[in-house]
């Protein structure tokens, strides 16, 4: 194994990752032990929505590493790749692995969903999302139901997440939280990922987040 280290993760994939990981917590700390209160649990789930639509753009226009088309794989290169997990052997693979990829996907996708019906959700009490009042008292409520379940899919997520980051650090010897610290991981031979600027990141979140800020500020009736 070469001792160079190359870069492999861009910094707005890492900031996003880790941005991420805290806002997710304190919204766990606002909805289930009550440290937070649930107007913060709105204002950090808008921010929550802003990120993740940033990094489903940022998967199309961001880094290679950050990149669906590079990093989600088909079934036969999946398969070929779930042996490789009992090896004790660090991933070659310069970002997310063929599995490591579809559990990326399907975490955005839960916290798309998460965030998007929390803009519908309400106690029909005093806690209204900014879309609550736009639809029908039935479908609030159902939009209601649906974010509650989310949290207990997002919470076995989690629990897989960490479970494989551990794995591949114990196991594998493979530092992916270093990795996503630092940007940077030990590989064999140079990725020669393209890397996109910062300049354009900022583009891009700023459209996000006005996307955001204009669902809240105006979608109340």
């Amino acid at each position: 194994m070469s001792s160079v280290a190359y870069r492999v993760w861009d910094l707005p994939t890492r900031v996003f990752h880790w941005a991420v990981a805290a806002l997710v917590l304190a919204q766990w700390c606002s909805a289930e032990w009550n440290l937070l209160s649930m107007d913060w649990h709105f204002r950090l789930g808008y921010a929550l929505l802003a990120l993740v639509l940033f990094r489903i753009a940022w998967g199309f226009v961001g880094s290679d590493s950050a990149r669906f088309a590079r990093f989600l794989a088909g079934p036969t290169r999946v398969a070929d790749y779930a042996p490789s997990l009992a090896q004790r052997a660090p991933s070659a693979h310069p970002g997310h692995n063929p599995l490591g990829g579809w559990a990326v996907l399907a975490m955005l996708l839960v916290l798309l969903a998460q965030s998007v019906t929390g803009l519908f959700s309400t106690d029909d009490i005093s806690l209204y999302g900014p879309l609550a009042e736009r639809v029908s008292a039935d479908l609030a409520g159902q939009m209601t139901s649906i974010h509650k379940s989310l949290t207990d899919v997002l919470v076995i997520l989690i629990g897989l997440h960490l479970t494989a980051v551990a794995w591949y650090t114990i196991w594998k010897r493979d530092d992916l939280l270093a990795a996503m610290l630092s940007g940077r991981k030990r590989l064999a031979t140079d990725p020669a990922l393209r890397f996109a600027g910062l300049g354009r990141a900022a583009v891009v979140f700023a459209v996000c987040a006005g996307v955001v800020w204009g669902v809240v500020e105006l979608g109340p009736i």
